[in-house]
């Protein structure tokens, strides 16, 4: 099973049901995080070297990325009678997935910060 497919099978896994439309777009994300994570890993570090947290990461950011794309495409209010549903605030379930993920490859990738100087 290519890489890919290992952390597209997981996040379908922890994704739950999802529409068609959902799992195609599901698919890309995973190749985006996948491409995305590999050119932050450190020099010297290859994904042989940490496979499951790599797949573990990747398909994490793909959710993250599934649910703020789900967000976006939902109306930002609608109306029901005398009752009115309004979208506010960030996602908060995708920074959860983000900063898990984050954590889970933070071993591997290069800093994210440098001082050049004092």
């Amino acid at each position: 099973m290519s890489l890919t497919e290992q952390i597209y099978t997981q996040a379908r896994l922890l994704a739950g049901e999802l529409e068609p439309r959902q799992e195609v777009l599901l698919r890309m994300l995973c190749t985006s995080a996948e491409n995305t994570l590999q050119a932050k890993l450190r020099a010297g570090i290859t994904i042989s070297d940490c496979t499951r947290d790599f797949v573990s990461a990747a398909s994490l950011y793909a959710l993250a990325a599934l649910s703020e794309t789900d967000r976006a495409m939902a109306p930002e209010s609608f109306r029901v009678g005398d009752i009115t549903v309004q979208k506010t605030g960030d996602s908060a379930a995708a920074a959860c997935l983000r900063r898990q993920a984050e954590l889970m490859i933070a071993p591997y990738i290069k800093e994210r910060f440098s001082f050049m100087r004092v």
